[in-house]
């Protein structure tokens, strides 16, 4: 059986698609409403709906025959509860929720995710939550397994009600969105970025909230399709400040990750199964009989529910005994499916096609099962059965646990009619997609029509951003394709779309299927570079070294471009990792004819040389490659980051920073979030040194909040160790806390290709943060990485001198001036003379600090320009030389000032006082920019600049309703109330 069908018992892992069901009155069913998870509600509901009752529908025993008097009067006593809203034992979680809808109609904004095992009651209480949502638009909707393949089908149906408000997002919001859910009417159009989608989502849902406070109320929300299940974590993760509620609900085991405030529905207690069982039945149930029937479920409300009706009433009165085996003994789903094969074979058809397309399109489930040879009398059987309801144009099962049930139950045969006939009734444009999963369904062999039809819906799904799904298509497509170079194409490019949408551990399995199923050498290298890819984010860094090596000579003989990429992507492992290098390496950058080629070329010829130190190579290289970067294209995942980080590791600033805005800019216009988070943390080591604390503060601050809207805890650790280390390097009080959350960070792991990174800036916070010379030269000493410890030479050797350990301090000098000789960096000589002028004799020190601060007037790094002066301001004073100290101690000062660093900062003032110089308090007092957060430093920086708030929170992705927030807070602390004064007040902040 092909790998995209699973037939165990617990459900199809993928299926197959389905239409959307339309906006509909909701109705609450009354009889134990938000305990039981069978009468959950479907539908999305428009702003004005109205809430009605109506009784859920009749479950029969499984072994009667629906319509059986013995049925009729288990149905009886059910609906004999009339509109009494039963909840047993759910007053904290129902609690819970409420608080979530009173902070939306306050404006603070709140999210939760209800979790619990199948039938818990987790669909209830959200209904009781819908149902409590007075004065709310609600806009709901139910996850469906068969959507899975489907990108963005549940967020179709969920913003169904808000389609009117589209026109009014910024236009390439409003592009990506329509394009997501299948509504553009352009041609050739970009693909959509799904993090722009989930920007647009977010925009919507802020602009509908605030106009009426708004309930998202998702089911099910395990089984949304994966772009709609992220966009809607992605909107729930940033609600702060809105008048918007998200409320999910997902069974156990999943969603493990959400970062939303949890709600347990666990099993219910002896008291509330009692309370259960007598409204479900009526009467009042003995003691006995509970215990039993709560010890036999586990106080699972669907499965008490359905005992209830599937007991006799004398059994569940206590006066005749409960029978050895509970009709539940197969679990719930065996009384469903108990139900299922007590129908003739015409009423199952029509079960079997409603739990295969659950489309909640009557139409459609009539014309299929009709080709299958069910009437109007078999439509009827299968909903009085209570497996399947149907209200106007709408059907739907009764239970997630029956859809399961029943296909599980089906024969390949039968389920391959099923989806055969499901095919060929949906005609319309718009099921393209589904007609195709359906087809694939159907399809016994490969079968090249049907694979040319899931290659087009995998096409448009990845136009529209939704990668997950395509990848899924692709497979299915690959499964489907009979000759094995075209079937290792579509599992590359499956591999390919599973990377995109952040899932690199199924990547690495379809690009491995890739390798192992085609000869096409040009396939096959692909496949090896993106299985190398997982390898050094996700596994072992040297495997994935050697098969970057391999892949390039394997692929030399047919395309020396892509070559020269793997062993691009090899001599930077080489170079920034703890890998053997391989000397081969180095001959693949010969021969180029494009400048693309030749930018490639020089960018290994650089990480070649980087990794043996050999600077005086290294540095022209990376500037050859970024005079052909201005005309050569430079892909996002590949050239540009690369040449961005080559350009930090030999300390070229100006070029590393260029590169870096750039690489910002273009992962920001195309909405490539991960991207934007991995140039803004790459970007700190820059603005860290050259003073650029407000932008390094603020841009970690995005990327934290990027990183973890869009569920990625690998990428969060270091932009916490770049606000852990500005705190640090600031005194600000909550450094210690945020040094504790980085260590936490750092434990939790794991932190991919950053981890080298993360732990020596772990090791800088702990040094500046240490109480003594020597605590913190423990902390110095540990720090192996040559980039991170090139970064903090001058604190490295200041610590080792004042703790007695000179011949550290020479030894780092010596390294740094090597680094200078070869490299020709300003800030490396700078370094170098300013730890000689610590360690040289009284005669001799003067010389080098002259020439430490000659060479920072060629150097960016003002950070340590400051410092030299402030040392050489020290030594002056204490040879008795006031009036020489004081010009350095007051430069000092005054930068130390404007970075906000008070350690240093008094320290320059106590020297300064002590020169004979009565500080004046304009002198020591905070920038502007001291009292603002890190998000309001980036809004700030942002509308400084001139830019609209639209614009703004596009930037940012986040809702304008959040830049407003930031921005009220800007304007009351800086004592401002225009943007045109706080352009004036702040014209250096703009990044």
């Amino acid at each position: 059986m092909p790998a995209t069908w699973r037939t165990d018992a617990c459900t199809a892992s993928r299926q197959w698609p389905q239409t959307t069901s339309a906006t509909r009155t909701v109705a609450v069913p009354t009889n134990v409403r938000g305990v039981a998870g069978s009468t959950a509600v479907s539908s999305v509901v428009r702003s004005g709906d109205v809430v009605e009752p109506r009784r859920a529908a009749a479950g029969s025993a499984p072994v009667k025959p629906p319509g059986s008097p013995c049925d009729r009067t288990r149905r009886a006593r059910r609906s004999a509860l009339g509109s009494r809203p039963v909840i047993a034992g759910r007053d904290a979680e129902r609690a819970a929720l409420r608080a979530v809808l009173d902070a939306a109609r306050a404006g603070h904004g709140g999210a939760a995710l209800v979790r619990g095992e199948p039938g818990a009651g987790k669909s209830a209480l959200l209904a009781d939550a819908v149902a409590a949502a007075d004065g709310m638009r609600v806009l709901r909707v139910r996850g469906v397994e068969s959507e899975a393949p489907l990108a963005f089908a549940a967020l179709h149906r969920l913003l169904r009600p808000l389609r009117d408000g589209v026109e009014a997002l910024p236009a390439r919001q409003a592009r990506a969105l329509r394009a997501a859910l299948g509504e553009s009417d352009e041609d050739g159009a970009a693909p959509a970025d799904r993090f722009l989608v989930y920007l647009a989502v977010l925009t919507l849902l802020s602009d509908a909230a605030a106009a009426r406070p708004t309930l998202v109320a998702v089911d099910d929300a395990h089984w949304l399709d994966d772009a709609s299940r992220e966009a809607v974590l992605f909107v729930g993760r940033r609600v702060e400040g809105e008048h918007l509620a998200v409320l999910l609900a997902a069974r156990d085991g999943t969603l493990t990750e959400p970062d939303l405030p949890l709600v347990v529905a666990g099993g219910l207690d002896r008291d509330a199964a009692a309370a259960l069982l007598a409204a479900a039945t009526g009467a009042d149930v003995p003691g006995t009989v509970v215990e039993r029937l709560h010890a036999r479920t586990g106080g699972n409300a669907l499965a008490l529910v359905e005992l209830a009706a599937a007991l006799d009433r004398d059994v569940l009165t206590g006066l005749r005994p409960l029978p050895s085996e509970l009709p539940l003994t197969g679990g719930v789903e065996s009384a469903f499916l108990g139900r299922y094969r007590a129908l003739d074979a015409h009423a199952r058809w029509v079960v079997l096609v409603a739990a295969a397309d659950d489309s909640g399109d009557a139409e459609v489930v009539r014309d299929a099962a009709r080709l299958l040879g069910a009437d109007d009398a078999a439509v009827d059987a299968a909903r009085r059965s209570g497996l399947v309801t149907v209200a106007g144009a709408h059907v739907d099962v009764r239970h997630p646990l029956v859809r399961s049930a029943v296909y599980a139950d089906a024969t390949a045969a039968e389920r391959r009619r099923t989806h055969a006939a499901l095919a060929e009734v949906l005609h319309r444009p718009q099921d393209a997609d589904r007609r195709a999963w359906h087809r694939a369904a159907a399809a016994e062999r490969p079968d090249e029509d049907v694979v040319g039809a899931l290659e087009a819906a995998a096409v448009r799904s990845a136009a529209a951003g939704g990668h997950e799904a395509a990848s899924a298509t692709w497979e299915r497509a690959a499964e489907l394709s009979a000759a094995p170079d075209a079937r290792a194409r579509r599992l590359h490019r499956a591999a390919a779309a599973a990377w995109t949408a952040g899932r690199p551990d199924r990547a690495g399995v379809l690009a491995d299927a890739a390798l192992l199923t085609g000869d096409d050498p040009l396939v096959r290298a692909d496949a090896a570079l993106l299985r190398a890819r997982v390898e050094w984010n996700t596994g072992s860094v040297q495997v994935a070294h050697r098969r970057l090596v391999e892949s390039a000579r394997a692929v030399a003989p047919h395309d020396a471009d892509r070559a020269r990429v793997a062993a691009m992507f090899a001599a930077s492992l080489e170079a920034t990792s703890h890998v053997e290098p391989d000397p081969e390496v180095l001959r693949f950058a010969s021969g180029p004819t494009t400048a693309d080629g030749r930018c490639v070329a020089e960018v290994l010829r650089a990480f070649v040389a980087l990794a043996g130190q050999d600077w005086g190579t290294a540095v022209p290289a990376v500037r050859r490659a970024a005079e052909l970067a201005a005309t050569a294209r430079l892909d996002l995942e590949g050239l540009l980051p690369n040449l961005a980080l080559v350009a930090l590791h030999v300390g070229q600033d100006d070029v590393a920073l260029r590169l870096h805005e750039r690489l910002l800019a273009e992962a920001r216009d195309v909405g490539a979030l991960p991207l934007v988070v991995y140039a803004l943390t790459r970007r700190g080591a820059v603005d860290v040194v050259t003073g650029r604390w407000d932008q390094l503060a603020a841009g970690a601050q995005e990327a934290l909040h990027l990183a973890t809207a869009t569920g990625r805890p690998a990428l969060t650790a270091m932009p916490q160790a770049w606000l852990a280390l500005v705190a640090a390097l600031r005194g600000d009080e909550d450094a210690a806390d945020r040094l504790a959350a980085l260590e936490h960070a750092v434990a939790a792991g794991p932190m991919g290709t950053t981890e080298a990174s993360v732990r020596g800036q772990l090791g800088w916070v702990r040094a500046v943060l240490a109480d003594s010379p020597a605590a913190a030269l423990h902390h110095w000493a540990q720090m192996g990485h040559g980039f991170a410890e090139r970064l903090v030479v001058v604190d490295r050797v200041e610590a080792a001198v004042h703790a007695g350990r000179p011949d550290l301090a020479r030894r780092w000098v010596t390294d740094v001036a090597q680094f200078a000789q070869g490299t020709d960096a300003a800030w490396a000589v700078a370094a170098a003379e300013h730890g000689r002028a610590l360690l040289a004799p009284p005669d001799e020190a003067e010389e080098h600090f002259r020439r430490a601060l000659d060479a920072h007037a060629s150097s960016t790094r003002r950070v340590d320009e400051a410092r030299t002066r402030l040392a050489y301001g020290e030594w002056l004073r204490r040879a008795r030389r006031r009036v020489d100290a004081r010009p350095h101690l007051r430069a000092a000062l005054h930068t130390f000032d404007d970075l906000g660093a008070r350690r240093w900062a008094q320290r320059a003032a106590q020297e300064l006082r002590a020169s004979g110089e009565q500080l004046r308090r304009r002198d020591t007092a905070a920038a502007p920019t001291a009292a603002l957060t890190p998000a309001e430093r980036q809004v700030a920086a942002l509308t400084a600049r001139g830019l609209p708030t639209r614009q703004v929170a596009a930037q940012l992705f986040v809702s304008p309703r959040t830049v407003d927030f930031h921005l009220r807070n800007v304007f009351a602390k800086l004592g401002v109330t225009s943007r045109a004064e706080l352009a004036h007040v702040l014209p250096d902040l703009a990044p």
